[in-house]
């Protein structure tokens, strides 16, 4: 297949990228390397699928820039290598999303870009709305004009919130608690009307905390590590009971790439779907792992913050043949290793 992907430097989206590219797709890929949060690591991401793609130049700069701070040059912004294209853009802009299929015939379109994360939402919600919302629609209209028949669009366990565990497709996911999550429940929503009236294919992905190397540092797992690794003063949101249905970065990512296949209109959750784990104990692994003590702060409780989520993931199994595969311990072990492989760059970055 071709395919548009979007949020190719994200957490998320440079490892589906990666995962394209194995599996014979072509990929044009698109960020608009937003500063919501430290736009190092979003370099770093795209230089590893800049060289998986043969495109070394690109790579090269990207990885400067990484570490350097400085913004990369100018064959970083738009290049091209087997298979692979990488073009610097905004999908809640008109003319770039219209530019994007003029130039192109996609198979399907894979969103993952988006504003993301709970607190941040509440403090410039209006961001969230344009990308989440907005850049959604823009997509599906422009697939509808174009004929592209497929979308994958990620969106989040944070719909849950209120309902009873495990998390289930069906539930009613009426009352979202946060501007991030009403702006995901806009995007399903908009993706089922273009279902309706238009016939268009969906897979909508909830994902339920994705970690991995390289994550998001506004995500616990990487703050965790950096802040246990560096002796540094570890904030702790409540008291460390509440817990999450871990789910490794390249399960995420086999998973959104098996949602390509025709599945009508499907919701279909990728989490650990096994009994969600604690901060505290995950607090505990890291220390472990590090071999560092964890100098705790407790601070309260944030009010869009649920206590628990669970994926139920029958489904997933079931229309996807997907399942994780990379245990907890696994999985924080490949961010403690790639913390310490990256350290001379990451331990300054803001969290």
């Amino acid at each position: 297949m071709h395919v548009l992907l979007t949020g190719a430097a994200g957490f998320i989206g440079s490892r589906t990228a990666e995962f394209l590219l194995a599996e014979g797709h072509t990929v044009l890929a698109v960020d608009n390397w937003n500063e919501a949060y430290a736009v190092q690591l979003k370099y770093e991401r795209l230089a590893r699928v800049a060289r998986s793609a043969g495109c070394g130049e690109a790579a090269g700069a990207l990885a400067e820039a990484a570490r350097s701070g400085a913004d990369p040059a100018g064959e970083a912004r738009d290049f091209a290598g087997e298979g692979f294209r990488f073009r610097y853009g905004d999908i809640s802009d008109p003319a770039f999303v219209e530019e994007l299929f003029a130039g192109d015939s996609f198979d399907a379109v894979v969103n993952l870009a988006a504003r993301a994360g709970v607190r941040a939402s509440m403090e410039d919600p209006l961001v969230y709305l344009d990308t989440n919302a907005r850049g959604t629609l823009l997509l599906l209209e422009a697939m509808k004009k174009a004929g592209t028949r497929k979308l994958v669009l990620a969106s989040t366990s944070s719909l849950y919130a209120g309902q009873s565990m495990p998390f289930t497709e069906d539930l009613p996911v009426n009352t979202p608690v946060s501007p991030y999550a009403a702006t995901k429940k806009s995007a399903e929503v908009l993706a089922y009307t273009y279902h309706f009236l238009y016939g268009t294919d969906v897979s909508v992905l909830r994902y339920f905390t994705v970690y991995g190397p390289a994550g998001r540092p506004d995500m616990s797992l990487f703050r965790f590590t950096l802040w246990i690794s560096e002796g540094r003063p570890l904030q702790l949101y409540g008291d460390g009971t509440q817990s999450r249905d871990f789910t490794y970065v390249d399960d995420i990512a086999r998973g959104t790439v098996a949602a390509l296949q025709p599945l009508g209109y499907e919701i279909i959750n990728l989490g650990g779907g096994e009994n969600p784990v604690s901060l505290n104990e995950v607090i505990h692994q890291l220390e472990e792992l590090t071999g560092e003590k964890a100098e705790i702060e407790y601070r309260d409780s944030f009010r869009a913050d649920v206590p628990s989520t669970w994926a139920k993931i029958e489904k997933a199994r079931e229309q996807l043949g997907w399942q994780p595969e990379t245990t907890l311990a696994e999985g924080l072990r490949a961010c403690v290793d790639w913390y310490r492989e990256n350290r001379d760059w990451v331990k300054d970055l803001p969290v």
